[in-house]
């Protein structure tokens, strides 16, 4: 596959091109026409084998809350359901999920006081050290932010800290699906307050349907759930990346071509 997903290990996508040729199917519970999934029930169609769908194991739960003005047949986050429905659940504002442990979720999305994944795990580790930020006064400043890094780094022993194998520092991640002027009325929900938020700053969208007005690092709900995982994989699993989530991107990236194929072939006709 060219373009921006070129690079991505994804499962053939054989199936939809011949699902696609072979025109629309009926949603198994619905009975809808869809293509290849239904968004109202987040199922595949009865004419599309599950078994020529990859199924993607996620490393913590995501709760999707999607806002009720939100078009089912616009939104990514169906992708996530079907793709990874062991793990994906999605809520209808003003439906959300209980958070019985917020220090173990976090809100992915960029308000006032939200930090890159990365920032947020130097300051949990610098905590646990005992150490303060480097942006604090300190008179030997340089001697503070050597022996910082070495401890952050593993250089060095930390004192005091004790690893348990196999437990996550998070266990479950929040987005909202919506268009980013529909953001306010769930983000400041009273419910989501006390939720540490991260944001996702080195990535721009290829979303066909890109909102008016809005920089580039803002992502379909879809994208901004895959490239938190490979951060979230790197930065707080502490492994290399694996693309064990690429497949997430299985139905949007076939989008993405279909609809810039069509772009191409309106302006090699105009």
């Amino acid at each position: 596959m060219a373009g921006p997903f070129a690079a991505l290990r994804l499962s053939c996508q054989d199936a939809l091109q011949q699902r696609r040729a072979a025109g629309r199917s009926r949603c198994p519970r619905c009975g809808a026409s869809r293509m290849f999934y239904c968004y109202s029930c987040h199922v595949l169609v009865q004419d599309l084998d599950p078994q020529r769908v990859p199924r993607v194991k996620l490393p913590l739960k995501v709760d999707i809350i999607k806002h009720p003005n939100e078009t089912d047949g616009k939104s990514t986050a169906v992708h996530a359901k079907i793709l990874a429905p062991d793990d994906v659940t999605i809520y209808t504002y003003p439906s959300i999920p209980e958070f019985y442990k917020p220090d173990k979720v976090l809100l992915v999305f960029p308000r006032p006081g939200s930090l890159t994944l990365e920032k947020l795990m130097e300051k949990q580790r610098c905590a646990r050290l005992g150490l303060p930020p480097i942006e604090s006064s300190d008179h030997s400043r340089e001697e503070h932010a050597a022996k910082r890094m070495k401890c952050l780094h593993g250089s060095q022993p930390i004192p005091g800290e004790k690893k348990v194998a196999g437990v996550a520092p998070f266990e479950r991640a929040v987005f909202i699906d919506c268009t980013w002027n529909q953001t306010n009325k769930i983000i400041l929900d009273e419910r989501l307050q006390g939720l540490q938020c991260v944001e996702l700053r080195k990535h721009e969208t290829h979303f066909w349907r890109r909102q008016k007005g809005k920089p580039s690092t803002y992502l379909a709900t879809i994208e901004a759930l895959y490239y938190f995982l490979e951060e979230y994989e790197q930065l707080v699993l502490a492994r290399p990346p694996t693309g064990s989530y690429d497949d997430l991107l299985f139905f949007y990236s076939y989008m993405y071509g279909l609809v810039h194929s069509a772009k191409a072939d309106k302006l090699y006709h105009d």
